[in-house]
C-alpha cells in the first residue's frame, strides 16, 4: 500500500472517531458480538490459513488462536458496562466539599502491529481491547505469515467499515510508513529489537505504547518434584507450535541431584508425544520461514543432543530437540530461541539458580517446578519477570482474569480481560465542586492562614 493511501486510511479513521460513534457503549457491544460471529462464520478459513503458514495442528490452532479470542470477547461483553462506568473515589480533605471520580475515554485511533507466531490471536486479542474502549483501529499483521494476514484482511474488509477497523498488509516498508503517521496509541507484539524501533518512532509524536516482547523465559526444576508430571508439562509447553511461543520455556535449570533421571524422563516424554519420527506426527507444527529455519539450525551444534536434532529444510522441519552442556557464552544461551530447541543446565543449590536467572535480562515468564512453598516465595521475592507459573508452564496466558505483559526488555504494559480495556483507555480524573457555598481559606490576603494550612495538612 502506498504511503498516501495509508495516510488516507488514518485520516478517515480520525474523522470517524471524531464523530463519536465508537464511544457509544451499545455500538461497542454490538461490534464485539459481531466480531464473535464473524470469526465463527470464518473459522475454517482461519484454521486453513494457520495450517498453510505454520502447519498448525487443528487442535493447537483452535485452542490458541480461536477459543482464546472467543473467551476474551465473551468476558469483555459481559463486563464492559461495569468497566466503562465512571468510578467514584474518595476526595482528599482539602478538596471538600468536592466529589471525585474517574472516567475512561478511548485514545482515538490505535495501531496494532501483530506477529507471525500466533498471527490471528495476537492481532485480534488487542483489537478486542481497542474496540471495548471505543477506539478505531488499524491492524498491520506480519508479512511472514501471509496466508493468515490475507484472510484477516479479507474478513475485515467484508464485514467492518474500514473507517472503524482496517487491516493493512505488506512488508517492513508498510510498517515503517504506518509508524510515520500520528496515532493515538500503538500496541506492538514482537521482538525486543523491533520493539525499540516502534518505541523510537512513537516518541516522535509522544504516542503511548504497549510493548509485548519476549526474552529467554527460564524454567527451574527442583529435586522434590513429580518428575513425570513436570517433564510432561514442560515438553508440552516447549514444543507447542514447534516452540514458536514468546512464553515457551527457553532453557531449563535442573537440580543436579535429579539431572540424569529427569533428562531421561523428559526424553521419553518427547518420544511419547511425537514418536521416533516427528515428521509423521499430525500434532507437530513447522518453522515459519526459511530465515528462521536457518537461524534455529545454527543452534543445533552448540550443545550435546539428548534427543532430536534432525532437520528437513524442504519442510522447514526441526525435530523437538533437547540439548545439554551448551556453553554459557553460546548464542543458544543468550538469544531468544523461539523454536523447538531446549537447552538443559544443572545447578547445585537453589540460590545458584536464582542468581543465574537474575544475571540475565528480565524474562516475559518464569517457571518453577517445586513443592517447596518457601522456594516459591523466594522466586516471587527475588526475581523479576512478566509473570510466574509454579508447577506448570505457559498456561497463565490463557486467563482473562490475569493481566499479561512483560517488564524491562520483555515489554511494558499489559492486556487480557480488564487490562485490555485499560490499555486502550485514557484514565481521566474529575473533581466536581459545588456552587452552593464557598470556603474562603485559600484566597488572599493570606495573613494568619499559614498555621491553619499547616494544621489542615
Amino acid at each position: 500500500m502506498e504511503k498516501a493511501t495509508i495516510s488516507d486510511v488514518v485520516a478517515r479513521q480520525k474523522v470517524f472517531f471524531a464523530s463519536g460513534v465508537t464511544k457509544d457503549l451499545d455500538f461497542r457491544l454490538q461490534q464485539l458480538r459481531k466480531l464473535h460471529q464473524v470469526i465463527s462464520d470464518n473459522e475454517r478459513r482461519i484454521l486453513d490459513a494457520l495450517h498453510t503458514d505454520l502447519r498448525k495442528p487443528t487442535l493447537e490452532a483452535y485452542a490458541s488462536e480461536i477459543s482464546l479470542v472467543f473467551s476474551e470477547i465473551t468476558y469483555c461483553v459481559k463486563k464492559l458496562r461495569s468497566w466503562a462506568r465512571p468510578r467514584m473515589t474518595l476526595t482528599a480533605l482539602p478538596l471538600l466539599p468536592s466529589r471525585s471520580f474517574i472516567t475512561y475515554e478511548p485514545f482515538g485511533v490505535a495501531l496494532i502491529l501483530s506477529p507471525w507466531n500466533y498471527p490471528f490471536q495476537l492481532a485480534i486479542a488487542p483489537l478486542i481491547g481497542a474496540m471495548a474502549a471505543g477506539n478505531c483501529a488499524i491492524i498491520k499483521p506480519s508479512e511472514i505469515s501471509p496466508a493468515t494476514s490475507s484472510v484477516m484482511a479479507e474478513i475485515f474488509e467484508e464485514n467492518f467499515d474500514p473507517r472503524y477497523i482496517s487491516v493493512i498488509t505488506g512488508g517492513p516498508e508498510v510498517a515503517q510508513a504506518l509508524l510515520e503517521e500520528q496515532f493515538d496509541t500503538i500496541f506492538f507484539t514482537g521482538s525486543t529489537r523491533i520493539g525499540r524501533v516502534v518505541m523510537e518512532a512513537a516518541s516522535r509524536h509522544l504516542t503511548p505504547v504497549t510493548l509485548e516482547l519476549g526474552g529467554k523465559s527460564p524454567c527451574i526444576v527442583d529435586s522434590d518434584v513429580n518428575m513425570v508430571y513436570a517433564a510432561r508439562r514442560i515438553a508440552w509447553a516447549k514444543f507447542f507450535n514447534a516452540g514458536q511461543t514468546c512464553v515457551a520455556p527457553d532453557y531449563l535449570l535442573v537440580d543436579e541431584k535429579i539431572m540424569e533421571e529427569f533428562l531421561d524422563i523428559l526424553k521419553r516424554q518427547v518420544l511419547k508425544f511425537f514418536g521416533t519420527d516427528p515428521t509423521k506426527s499430525p500434532d507437530y507444527a513447522r518453522i515459519i520461514s526459511e530465515g528462521h529455519f536457518s537461524r534455529l539450525s545454527a543452534y543445533l551444534d552448540q550443545g550435546d543432543l539428548v534427543v532430536g536434532g534432525q532437520t528437513d529444510r524442504a519442510q522447514r522441519y526441526i525435530a523437538p530437540t533437547i540439548m545439554r552442556n551448551a556453553p554459557q557464552d553460546a548464542p543458544v544461551m543468550h538469544e531468544e530461541i523461539f523454536g523447538p530447541i531446549l537447552p538443559v543446565l544443572s545447578y547445585s543449590g537453589f540460590s545458584e539458580a536464582i542468581r543465574f536467572v537474575n544475571s540475565r535480562p528480565k524474562p516475559l515468564s518464569l517457571y518453577l517446578f517445586s513443592r517447596d512453598l518457601e522456594r516459591q516465595q523466594q522466586v516471587i521475592r527475588e526475581t523479576s519477570s512478566g509473570g510466574i507459573c509454579f508447577n506448570d508452564a505457559m498456561v497463565h496466558v490463557a486467563s482473562h482474569f490475569l493481566p499479561f505483559g512483560g517488564v524491562g526488555e520483555s515489554g511494558m504494559g499489559s492486556y487480557h480481560g480488564r487490562a485490555s480495556f485499560d490499555a486502550f483507555s485514557h484514565t481521566k480524573s474529575v473533581v466536581k465542586n459545588t456552587l452552593a457555598f464557598d470556603i474562603p481559606l485559600r484566597y488572599v490576603p493570606y495573613r494568619f492562614k499559614l498555621q491553619l494550612v499547616k494544621w489542615f495538612f
